[in-house]
């Protein structure tokens, strides 16, 4: 199975794993998941980091992908034509590319954001 961390779930997966839910656990723990990560998410995380929002390194961020054994999924011109017909339910730019990004793959994300459940074909797990 394919799943895609939005930002708070890879966040948590290195900080605070207890915030994750069970369900989440369970597939993040699993040998068979591919876990990947978005650049999207990179961005967020570098841009909050610098601004003092978020205490988060990009020596710890890397060393987060490296031990959930995660890739990065490169974010393409499909991922944001999707975007086009993408309904306004959530706000957060960031947030929006990343379900654009999953509905392109149709690959569930791993979120605790009630927003993400508003769209009809995003499969999410929480």
């Amino acid at each position: 199975m394919r799943v895609l961390l939005d930002t708070s779930a890879f966040i948590w997966s290195a900080t605070s794993p207890e915030r994750l839910s069970k369900a989440a656990m369970k597939v993040l723990s699993s040998e068979e998941t591919l876990r990947e990560i978005s650049p999207l998410s990179l961005s967020e995380i570098a841009i909050k980091h610098d601004k003092g929002k978020l205490k988060f390194p990009k020596e710890d961020v890397y060393a987060a992908i490296s031990e959930l054994k995660a890739r990065v999924l490169a974010y393409t011109a499909s991922h944001a034509n999707r975007l086009f017909d993408l309904p306004q339910h959530h706000t957060d730019p960031f947030d929006r590319m990343i379900i654009a990004q999953a509905l392109a793959e149709d690959i569930p994300i791993v979120t605790s954001d009630s927003q993400f459940r508003k769209y009809r074909d995003l499969k999410v797990i929480w």
